[in-house]
């Protein structure tokens, strides 16, 4: 069990046209992510992430809750927006057997099935709940805060459809709320009401929340190993107390990133895994990179890259053109998966047409490895910057590595931007606008300021 990162095409003596990061340019980073490495872990009490995959008594919490309704259920119900969602869906997409709540109770091993609502459109949730049997269906409702307003809609909604189904009181077995310790409505709910609650730590934001009950409650219900998972973020972790660049791999992802967006003129950043499995870790990633390090530096200046997911082999037939041929203002970073070269063997069929004979023989596992390995070396011969995060296999261990690799390099990389890699303002100003026209109390002041705002012009309507 292990990660690499192979970052030759990132640097200049293996890319052409005297592109690449120079050796004095890493080596130079060396002192600055030193000072970045050590205000993260100076920290560690305040950043909770850092310590989630070997907090026994949170994982505990999990596990008793999972167990406790093992066998009642059919489905869970996630309700959440943002990484209250995202992580969960990686974690079901990675690591369940592809196509999860189509199979049968006997495919899954008789866990449930996962369903995440992770917006507000009616359509979608009108949708889920008609095909649902809430009778037999465990609502999880994940907010810190416990006011998001979209998960609020959410729980309103389903909770009313709880109540009609079961009963009011029989519906309050069919909930477990995931937020703050202390505070928030969600606690108040659980506090008044005696509905069964687990934590979110409160020095742990959301988005870098998925190893804390936000992922481990809805991945332990539906049979996923969440100890190897955590196992694989602890060994991450533990690595990454070596402030020294050259062995420290978050660290190392972080400062190329950063170097392509500051000195090379490289701020959008793909993630590209090769693996279906993987497609919705690389949509968890983007929102992680995104909000944490999208911000105003202190003396008022706007940074930050922006992540851009993609998936190997399939966006070599859509986004390759432009990543080859487009503005060189991009990073690659493939995850290749390892050990797949005997999986899916392709038979010898047409030998006579040259343009499948020589498929035969080969597999599709090898196949989808040289895509990436073809895909990589021609971006590098074209000075395209690009790296290659290597894994054994796609497993829990590997995942809560990958998932810890990608947080700390967030940490680090805010620091090396010089913003707070673990809020995010930008988004609060729509926030209280929207709580104002929606009349919730207190958003006197928004709505006076969303009042004063210009109106549509007619002259640019069509």
């Amino acid at each position: 069990m292990a990660l690499s990162f192979d970052f030759s095409n990132m640097m200049a003596g293996t890319l052409p046209h005297g592109t690449g990061v120079t050796e004095a340019q890493w080596l130079g980073a060396a002192e600055r992510f030193a000072a970045a490495h050590a205000a993260v872990h100076a920290r560690a009490g305040d950043l909770g992430f850092l310590t989630l995959a070997t907090n026994d008594a949170l994982l505990e919490s999990s596990l008793a809750v999972a167990a406790k309704v093992k066998g009642k259920f059919d489905d869970v119900l996630l309700l959440g927006i943002g990484g209250s969602a995202l992580g969960p869906i990686a974690l079901r997409t990675a690591l369940c057997p592809p196509r999860w709540n189509e199979l049968t109770p006997e495919q899954r091993g008789g866990h449930p099935r996962l369903h995440v609502l992770d917006n507000v459109d009616p359509a979608t949730i009108g949708a889920t709940l008609a095909r649902l049997d809430l009778s037999r269906t465990l609502v999880l409702v994940v907010s810190k805060s416990g006011g998001t307003v979209e998960t609020m809609a959410q729980y309103l909604i389903v909770r009313e459809a709880l109540a009609q189904a079961v009963g009011e009181q029989p519906a309050k077995q069919h909930l477990v709320l995931v937020t703050d310790p202390k505070v928030g409505a969600l606690r108040r709910i659980a506090n008044e009401e005696g509905i069964p609650a687990v934590d979110i730590p409160a020095n742990v934001g959301g988005r870098f929340s998925v190893l804390s009950p936000v992922g481990i409650l809805p991945a332990a219900l539906i049979g996923i190993d969440v100890r190897a998972l955590l196992a694989g973020a602890a060994h991450v972790t533990a690595q990454a107390q070596d402030a020294d660049l050259a062995r420290n791999l978050p660290g190392a992802f972080a400062v190329l990133q950063w170097l392509a967006d500051r000195e090379h003129g490289r701020p959008i950043q793909v993630l590209m895994p090769y693996a279906d499995a993987l497609r919705d870790l690389a949509l968890w990633f983007v929102q992680l990179w995104a909000e944490s390090l999208g911000k105003i530096t202190p003396q008022g200046t706007s940074v930050g890259p922006t992540p851009l997911p993609a998936l190997g082999a399939t966006d070599q037939h859509s986004q390759v053109q432009l990543f080859m041929e487009g503005p060189q203002d991009k990073t690659v970073t493939f995850i290749a998966v390892k050990g797949r070269e005997h999986e899916g063997r392709i038979p010898p069929r047409h030998g006579d047409i040259p343009e499948l004979g020589y498929l035969g023989g080969h597999s599709l596992g090898e196949l989808i490895d040289i895509e990436q390995r073809a895909t990589a070396g021609a971006l590098a011969a074209r000075g395209r910057f690009n790296a290659t995060l290597a894994i054994d296999t796609v497993d829990a261990w590997h995942l809560g590595a990958l998932m810890q690799l990608f947080a700390l390099a967030t940490a680090y990389a805010g620091e090396l931007y010089g913003v707070n890699a673990f809020d995010q303002p930008g988004v609060e100003l729509g926030k209280q606008f929207a709580y104002a026209m929606l009349g919730r109390t207190g958003s006197e002041q928004a709505r006076a300021e969303w009042d004063a705002l210009p109106k549509p012009d007619p002259r640019w309507a069509l």
